[in-house]
């Protein structure tokens, strides 16, 4: 049976190693892991492997004081990722779980299905075409599909940061984004990249009601010279904005009068790729 000086040994044990962790950071070497995070990821794997188990199963298998195993239990618990079956006692995996791998199931079938749809748009339009994804203060391209005009836009934009401020797509996923982040951003400084580039945030601020307005962002020459591009929201599965999608080109071919008519032809590759990804448009 373990001692309680075992227990005392355990909590020590990770309070040391997250004083390791530190030190660790401070000097730039490789950080050691912390004792109580990596005793809980074993416990969700435990239960992987595992339809359920009690207190003193887990305590075992970590080889750990029972009041350990069961403070982990507990703190996995109040996050949802393990619950109790309360006449047995006995612990499994929680809808907590099930949340965290539909997220990671959701981009990867974005990508997917983005890819499709990128290729439709391209040879619809002519031009190349592009999903982006917000994440943090940038928008990130996830997928590209080229034109095969003679002149085109060829850059390679997937996994590239773009500013939310001056691409069509950073305008769509900024007009959608949290009313905190979109404040950031609008505090500044809005970093100029051509003369066109929108540096004054009382100017961006309205435009980006006008896109949430009309459902589409346009921009000439903003981050790239020479180089326009229209970009209309994705929907995921519970109505809100996931994605961008947009199609970029030469200004000569895309001048700002044909951003409605190229928006539209967005809008029905939105719609599919939004469908795709489980949202149901409401009946008419």
């Amino acid at each position: 049976m373990t001692s309680p000086d075992h227990h005392r040994t355990d909590e020590q044990a990770d309070g040391q190693a997250d004083d390791g962790a530190d030190d660790a950071a401070a000097t730039g070497r490789a950080p050691a892991t912390i004792r109580s995070v990596d005793r809980a990821v074993q416990v969700l794997e435990l239960l992987a492997q595992e339809p359920a188990l009690g207190v003193s199963d887990v305590a075992r298998h970590l080889d750990v004081h029972r009041s350990t195993a069961f403070r982990l239990l507990v703190t996995l618990e109040a996050h949802n990722l393990v619950e109790q079956e309360v006449h047995r006692g006995l612990y499994r995996l929680g809808l907590g779980v099930l949340r965290l791998s539909g997220t990671v199931t959701t981009r990867i079938d974005l990508v997917r299905d983005a890819q499709v749809v990128c290729e439709q748009m391209a040879a619809e339009l002519t031009e190349t075409a592009n999903v982006a994804v917000l994440d943090d203060r940038a928008a990130v391209n996830v997928t590209q599909a080229t034109s095969t005009q003679l002149i085109a836009v060829l850059r390679q934009y997937v996994g590239q940061r773009t500013p939310l401020h001056a691409t069509s797509t950073g305008k769509v996923l900024l007009a959608h984004a949290p009313d905190a982040l979109r404040e950031l951003v609008l505090a500044g400084p809005l970093e100029q990249f051509t003369p066109a580039t929108t540096t004054r945030p009382e100017v961006l601020r309205a435009e980006l009601d006008v896109v949430r307005q009309r459902g589409w962002a346009g921009v000439r020459a903003e981050w790239e010279t020479d180089t326009s591009a229209v970009a209309v929201p994705v929907l995921g599965r519970d109505g809100t904005v996931v994605a961008a999608l947009s199609v970029t080109a030469p200004s000569f071919r895309m001048p700002g009068e044909r951003f409605p008519e190229v928006a539209a032809g967005l809008a029905r590759g939105a719609r599919t790729l939004s469908e795709r990804l489980g949202h149901l448009a409401p009946l008419d």
